[in-house]
């Protein structure tokens, strides 16, 4: 098939595959994901911290979860420093969890992550704005920086080509925005047909191959121009695919 058949094609079996995922069953201990540590507190502050650890092997992933104490958010700087002394996960160490605990508490005692990110997006409802306030705003509350931090939290984006495609920002905001069976809809001041599609190397390779991606490049590009393809199936909800296009990369269904 090729053309016009095929996009319409593609679409029907995406749109199946996206209504046969959207169940919780999907999201369990037989299917582990980061999200469903972010499942059981529903709390934008810990899915942020489930999101932007959300790499590498999913099982130590979220055996790394499980290991950390969210009432910590709550607590004093010496505290978290006690308490998560020996806590490191692949690239960071105790200090830069350290690190994170102490700037997502600081900003929780005088705003809220939907606030700052709000308020940056609304300039001109692009998601990459919110983001980058978020960053900025971490930076300036607990001033850090190993490579080991700069990577979980990513750095300030001003370009899109080249540029890291800020994944688990993307995810996170997934969770935030969107509410089905799989993500949560904590937020209410974003809109899903402003989110940019989580593009990992399962998604980006699927994507590639169904003809849906045309850029060779990984990076926050692909990602923008991969979710105006799929703005195409859906205008209001272009990552109603994502997990589905997830899950058929990691299910090697292709």
């Amino acid at each position: 098939m090729k053309g016009k058949n095929s996009i319409i094609y593609i679409k029907k079996r995406l749109d199946e595959e996206a209504k046969k995922r959207n169940n919780a069953d999907e999201v369990s201990v037989d299917k582990l994901d980061p999200i469903l540590v972010a499942h059981r507190y529903r709390d934008p502050t810990i899915s942020l911290i489930c999101a932007l650890f959300a790499y590498g092997n999913v099982k130590q992933i979220v055996k790394f979860l499980d290991s950390l104490d969210f009432s910590l958010l709550t607590k004093s700087d010496d505290e978290i420093k006690e308490a998560l002394k020996n806590h490191y996960y692949r690239f960071q160490k105790s200090e830069d969890v350290i690190a994170l605990f102490i700037a997502l508490k600081r900003l929780n005692e005088t705003t809220t992550l939907e606030e700052v990110f709000v308020d940056a997006y609304n300039t001109s409802s692009n998601v990459i704005d919110g983001i980058n306030a978020l960053i900025e705003m971490l930076i300036s509350l607990y001033p850090h920086n190993t490579q080991g931090y700069n990577f979980l939290t990513s750095k300030i984006t001003t370009k899109t080509k080249g540029a890291g495609a800020l994944k688990r920002w993307m995810m996170f905001l997934r969770w935030m925005v969107r509410e089905d069976n799989i993500d949560m809809g904590l937020w209410s001041g974003v809109s899903k047909k402003d989110l940019i599609m989580p593009l990992d190397t399962h998604t980006f390779n699927v994507s590639k191959k169904l003809g849906l991606l045309q850029r060779k490049t990984y990076d926050l590009q692909a990602a923008i121009e991969l979710t105006e393809t799929l703005r195409s199936f859906d205008k209001d909800d272009p990552l109603k695919y994502d997990f589905a296009l997830y899950r058929i990369g990691q299910e090697k269904i292709l």
